[in-house]
């Protein structure tokens, strides 16, 4: 998760207050103070947030409120703050799709845009991951059913073209460039009226990387600018320099007026909340946060939603969009899963999808931080070797014959020697190939389980997932209104019994569970036992849509306060 550390300390100062004595006010308000320093935010701005936090705990919080009802409103005043530090309350241009009409040009009918392609303009210092950060854009708004563009108008860095050329073909995203042409103005130019031509939604250029000192670049984005009329111009910034970042921003605007800005490296430095507060200062919005490496790390900046990561309020809403994003639906191998479970099949192929499309997810501590009260358990276990585990456990799969694949798994007991080809063909131990197996009979038990359900009409599509389970509806409920009722939960399935099981600080290890035969066979007699709760479990991992529904139910964060 984007800065775990000052997420962590927050929570801490807000749960030391039990009472809410003003003994343990003060010492919440210097504790969130001291994390939101050490973070690098400027000096001026967290003075004038813990004057506001005081102003308000003054005027709206009365001694004869209740502990609870006092802890509240902190808790609503720190959110409240913290969300007016990091907003510009600025609101940058969103771009949409084209629309086209039909007209007759020469007697022939031809479809003509009614609107204009949105072009973004990328602009910003050297190293700051500014040729990253367009893929990133691209692929974002590809996923979203946008068609998108990459133009390479940097010609002063060695490599540039190819850098972009690459990362574009991964991707799947059209670009433009040229080995020959030393002119950026003219490549600009040409790449924005061919994808124009092509009537692309959107359309993103990549410019030099640049140091404020020189001129001659500036002048050279300037007429790139003049000659492409871009919609939006987005600046990159790298988020470890911290509160310089005012400075810089501002530095940069006397020469180029950018509308909006992208933070990146934002996952392994404790200077993003200083970055970020810094921009805002400025304001100018923040329209996404670079959080990691790959392809997909790339995170839509909403002041609100950012914070209540932060607290540990969780985002439903983006864990929603989050999931529709993987397009699932549209996944021919995904459909053909959803098809043999609702024929009462799961076979080892279909196992193998689900796994792929869990890591398609990214790191559990981001899946994590959108639901209330987990982000405190992700950061006691072992995310690395949990996703180490599940790798594995496709590479394994991935050394299987396509009979294989396509059985229900009991090939491997009436040919054993099956499981020592397996084992030589991944390089895993046999016991390893029988622990995938056995999970896979697990899940295969509850894709049984929810067809069967759904043959008696509880489980069609689109039912609402509470619907006659009082009990997970409660459990929902719970975790809404406390968010240590997750980990509570959590950390009683710490003492589950199995030799090994227990994590960090009583909690499960998550990857130790996976490949505990114990816990498995005491969690099949669980979903044994209660098939409305296996047909819950399968509909919430299978299906957007339901998740969405559950998701709603845990409401909006702090909206209700």
């Amino acid at each position: 998760m984007v800065l775990a550390d000052l997420g962590s300390r927050l929570r801490g100062a807000l749960s030391s207050v039990e009472s809410a004595s003003d003994e343990e006010i003060n010492q919440m308000i210097k504790d969130v103070c001291t994390a939101l320093l050490e973070s690098d935010v400027n000096i001026k701005l967290v003075v004038k947030l813990r004057d506001n936090i005081k102003q308000k705990v003054k005027t709206d919080v009365t001694s004869e409120e209740s502990a609870i009802n006092k802890r509240k409103k902190l808790q609503k005043i720190i959110y409240d703050e913290l969300v007016g530090l990091v907003d510009s309350h600025e609101e940058p241009p969103k771009p949409k799709k084209l629309s086209t009409s039909t007209k007759v040009i020469n007697g022939k009918k031809k479809k003509v845009a009614k609107t204009n392609s949105h072009i973004i303009m990328f602009v910003g210092l050297q190293g700051a991951g500014k040729t990253t950060s367009c893929t990133k854009l691209a692929v974002y708004y590809k996923k979203r059913g946008f068609k998108v563009g990459l133009v390479c108008a940097d010609t002063f860095r060695a490599g540039a073209f190819d850098q972009l050329k690459q990362n574009a073909i991964k991707a799947s995203i059209p670009y433009y460039g040229s080995y020959l042409e030393q002119d950026p103005v003219k490549i600009a130019y040409e790449g924005v009226t061919k994808f124009r031509s092509e009537k692309f939604d959107i359309i993103i250029v990549d410019t030099s990387g640049r140091h404020r000192q020189e001129h001659q670049l500036f002048q050279e984005m300037v007429q790139i600018g003049e000659m492409i009329q871009p919609t939006q111009t987005i600046m990159v910034m790298d988020g470890s320099i911290g509160q310089a970042a005012e400075s810089q921003a501002k530095a940069f605007k006397e020469s180029s007026n950018f509308g909006s800005i992208i933070l990146t490296k934002m996952d392994g430095h404790a200077k993003g909340g200083g970055a970020i507060s810094a921009v805002a200062a400025t304001k100018t919005p923040i329209v996404f946060i670079g959080t990691g490496e790959h392809i997909g790390d790339l995170e839509i900046f909403k002041p609100t939603t950012f914070i209540s990561k932060l607290l540990g309020i969780g985002d439903i809403q983006s864990l929603i969009e989050h999931v529709q994003g993987l397009n699932l639906q549209n996944d021919e191998n995904h459909k053909q899963t959803m098809e043999n479970i609702k024929e009462g099949k799961f076979t080892l192929k279909d196992f193998q999808n689900q796994m792929n499309n869990f890591l398609k997810m990214g790191p559990l501590t981001n899946i994590a931080s959108m639901i209330p009260g987990l982000s405190n358990i992700m950061s006691q276990v072992g995310e690395e070797e949990t996703s180490k585990k599940i790798k594995n456990m496709v590479y394994i799969m991935d050394s299987m014959t396509t009979e294989e694949l396509e059985s229900d798994g009991r090939i491997f007991v009436d040919q054993p020697s099956r499981i020592l080809r397996v084992a030589k063909g991944s390089g895993c131990a046999a016991v390893e190939i029988e622990m995938v197996l056995q999970q896979h009979r697990l899940m295969s038990t509850m894709a049984k389980s929810a067809a069967a359900a759904g043959a008696g009409g509880s489980g069609q599509p689109g039912a609402n997932p509470m619907a006659g389970n009082p009990q997970m509806a409660r459990m929902m409920q719970q975790a809404q209104s406390n968010p240590n009722f997750m980990q509570q939960a959590m950390s009683m399935l710490g003492g589950g019994g199995a030799g090994g099981a227990g994590g960090a600080g009583g909690m499960p290890n998550m990857a130790n569970m996976m490949n505990n035969p114990q816990m498995m066979q005491q969690a099949q007699q669980m979903m044994r036992q209660n098939p409305q709760l296996m047909q819950q479990a399968q509909q919430m991992m299978q299906n957007p849509g339901m998740m969405q529904k559950l998701m709603s139910q845990f409401g909006g964060g702090f909206g209700g306060m």
